[in-house]
This record gives C-alpha cells, structure tokens and sequence, in this order.
C-alpha cells in the first residue's frame, strides 16, 4: 500500500512564494503519513511570457528547496518546473526521492497548441517518455495536454508503469472540466492502470483561467477514489497494487491487444 499526497495548490507568478506554499504542502502531507507528494504542473511560476525569464535549472533554487524537504521529511515528490533552454524553456515534470536526489525529469512532448494558446511560442518540446522509480512504484509521468494523447500513457505502461502521475495547469472554458475528468478516467481504464491527476486550484488574483483543481485519484476499474473538487487542498490517498492485479485478471485488454490491425 502506498500513500499519495494530491498537493492542489494556487500557483502565483512568484517562484518563492510557490516554494513556500509547496513545502507547508510536504508538511502537511508528511504529517499524514503520505509516501509521494504530486504536485501541479508549472508549480514553479504560473504561465505567462515571464517564465522564460523566472525558469530555473533543476539544481536552482526551487527545486533545490523541495529537494530539502523531501530529504528531512523522507518523502518523495513530483513537481511540475521551467527549465532555461536555448531560446525557449522546458515544461519540466521533475521526479525527487524520498533522500532528495532528482531521479528523474521528463519533458513535455505534447505542447498546448489550442483553445487558442500556443504553448510552443514559450516552450521546446520534449521527445522521450519516462517511467521513474519513487515509493516503492514504477510511476509514468504527464503533464497536462499530453493526457489526450493515448499512445503516450500506452507506451508508458508497456515500459512498466503501474501510476500514470498527471500534472496539470488545466485551462477553464466550455467543457473543459468535463474533458479533463473523462480524459483522466478514460486513461485509466482503458490501461487498467491507477491514474494521480493533480491539478492547481485556483489563484483569485489571476485572470488566465489556469487550473480548474478537480484533482483525482483514479483506480484501474475508472472509480474515482478521490476527487478534491476546486478548492485548495492536500488530500493523502492509498494505492493499493492488489487492486491492479485483481482487475487485470478480470479484464486482461492490455493481453488482448491486436497491435498488426491496419498494417500489411
């Protein structure tokens, strides 16, 4: 059994405010016994031109603050960051262990080009899934626009994965919530696979419409174990890796899968 901490926190502009913020929220999930605290994606700054300017390499300030953290608190922690490229930055999701050594990051791959954004004026895309070992799990990593993109959560789990950890600054608008809790639902199912979907709550005094919360737990059967609703929360949830088993014998799809369909 593993405990998870969906940290569904406001994100300002501020990076030393976020990281203030971010580490009350590792207090709070260490004092309830949580193994892994996931946190939204652009914890570090909320978008806007300014994070080419407030993105920070994996061994500045930020990260190296949480990293502190999770050593004293020995827990693990997955955040979402910018990180300073050639011209633009990367949407990074960056994987800390319970001892406080980055394990892994992953780079965004699919970039928020709709709606009327265009993530890529800002950010480089990244090319290569990662599956990082925290707490005692072998976690796929997210973030946000890439959770309409099956194939993506499909070779994650081939890799091995048995928690898809999505991190999101979801965008209001028509039908956007619905989408991001189907979307999140159907990930789940159709991998048989427990899906942490943590999203930012939102922030009153920003106008940009970023983050709905509605962060959720999600068990391989599609029930959703926890849902935080809108506002800000720290809710510590159980994983529990029998449950996989026991749906994957009562729906093996991930054995039935036909992949030579359309190909001579």
């Amino acid at each position: 059994m593993t405990r998870i901490a969906l940290c569904q926190i406001p994100v300002s502009e501020e990076p030393a405010a976020n990281l203030s913020r971010a580490r009350e929220a590792m207090d709070r999930a260490a004092a309830d016994g949580a193994d892994l605290a996931i946190f939204p994606e652009a914890t570090l700054t909320r978008y806007g031109k300014r994070i080419t300017d407030l993105a920070e390499p994996l061994d500045g300030p930020f990260v190296t603050g949480l990293a502190e953290s999770a050593r004293a608190h020995g827990l693990a922690v997955i955040v979402g960051v910018f990180e300073p490229g050639d011209d633009l930055v990367h949407n990074t999701a960056v994987a800390i262990g319970s001892t406080g050594r980055i394990e892994a990051a992953y780079r965004k791959i699919h970039l928020f080009d709709s709606f009327g954004a265009r993530e890529s004026d800002l950010v480089s895309p990244g090319s290569t899934p990662v599956v990082v070992e925290l707490a005692g799990l072998r976690i796929g990593l997210v973030t946000c626009y890439d959770i309409r993109f099956p194939e993506l959560t499909r070779a994650l789990v081939d890799e091995g994965a048995e928690l898809f950890a999505v991190i999101a600054a979801w965008g209001s608008g028509p039908m956007k919530e619905e989408h991001w809790t189907t979307l999140v639902r159907a990930r789940a199912i159709e991998n048989t696979t427990w899906v942490a979907a943590v999203g930012q709550a939102p922030n009153p005094e920003a106008r940009d419409g970023f983050g709905i919360g509605r962060s959720m737990l999600v068990d391989p059967m599609g029930v959703v174990r926890a849902d935080l609703g809108p506002a800000p929360s720290v809710q510590t949830c159980s994983l529990d890796p029998q449950i996989t088993i026991v749906t994957r014998n009562a729906l093996p799809c991930l054995e039935h899968r036909r992949l030579n369909i359309g190909r001579s």
